[in-house]
């Protein structure tokens, strides 16, 4: 990924060395660990009609408005002064993946008339506190409704190669996409229908529409995967990066790795055959309307 030399977000709050505590909230997050209980009955087609009504119609940046902020289980954080970035090559490369995500969400919600609202990315070491409560390195990277922020330890993505086995700058860049999409999400009404929603579900109902919520981010995440290949950023293999991030880290993987089995009624991200499927999905056609996984036949699509 040729990434060097090109802009850098100033939307990014270096917290490193900050913070204490553990995750407690509801952030969307990129998982490092497997295992769960089955059980429950499946999601209605009310639901599904609903969701794909409110949030994925013929032009799903409709929906796209200010003060709908989903609810959070954690202490809101307080103000803080941003900080510059430190002066390393990681934090550059963080820089430079989030600006290209900005480009890209800023010029796909130009073209259909809306605004896109840039995220902030916090960078901290350990622990940090967030709106949706404290987050730690465990929890993996993962975006906070209540504050549109996405929070990331850098540390995960050596982990993301020695544990998982996926290297590569794609591959960090396919993580931070990911929780970018997710971001997308909130703007266009996905995440706060969903919380909303889940409220009144069991845990297996809500886990499956986690896997379709999660499996939209990989997909957004593919759609601005083409966007740096039409700005003639990718190298060759990077594309086979990112897949193979997102084999490395569908919830059938991580199961199985961590517990030598697994629990479909728990899957909470999608399988690994279905995060590949949908980034595939989102790279190809560069546009995010093909992401709706909240079709009734997604799993074929």
């Amino acid at each position: 990924m040729e990434w060097r030399g090109r802009r850098q977000s100033d939307n990014v709050d270096d917290q490193r060395g900050a913070g204490g505590g553990s995750f407690g909230g509801r952030g969307f997050r990129i998982p490092i660990g497997g295992g769960g209980r089955g059980g429950g009955i499946g999601i209605g087609g009310i639901v599904l009609i609903l969701i794909v009504c409110a949030v994925l119609g013929i032009n799903p940046l409709t929906l796209l408005s200010g003060g709908d902020i989903a609810p959070t289980d954690g202490t809101p954080s307080q103000q803080q002064t941003t900080r510059p970035a430190a002066d390393d090559e990681m934090t550059a490369f963080v820089r430079t993946v989030l600006a290209e995500t900005e480009d890209t969400w800023n010029t796909v919600f130009t073209a259909n008339g809306q605004q896109y609202r840039e995220p902030t990315m916090v960078l901290f070491s350990g622990q940090a506190r967030s709106a949706c409560g404290f987050a730690s390195s465990a929890s993996g990277p993962f975006y906070c409704p209540g504050d549109q922020k996405v929070y990331l330890d850098t540390d995960f993505f050596r982990e993301l190669s020695s544990r998982f086995g996926a290297s590569g700058d794609f591959a960090e860049a396919y993580v931070i996409a990911h929780e970018v999409g997710h971001h997308v999400q909130n703007l266009i009404g996905v995440l706060p229908k969903f919380n909303q929603m889940r409220q009144s579900m069991n845990e297996t109902e809500a886990n499956r529409m986690s896997v379709r919520v999660e499996l939209q981010a990989d997909c957004f995440a593919g759609v601005w995967g083409k966007s740096t290949e039409q700005r003639g950023i990718l190298e060759q293999g990077d594309l086979q990066e990112a897949l193979q991030a997102a084999q490395q880290i569908g919830d059938d993987t991580l199961q199985k790795r961590s517990q030598g089995y697994v629990v479909p009624e728990s899957f909470n991200h999608g399988t690994s055959a279905q995060r590949v499927r949908w980034f595939q999905k989102g790279f190809t056609s560069g546009d995010m309307k093909t992401c709706d996984t909240f079709s009734p036949n997604y799993q074929q699509l």
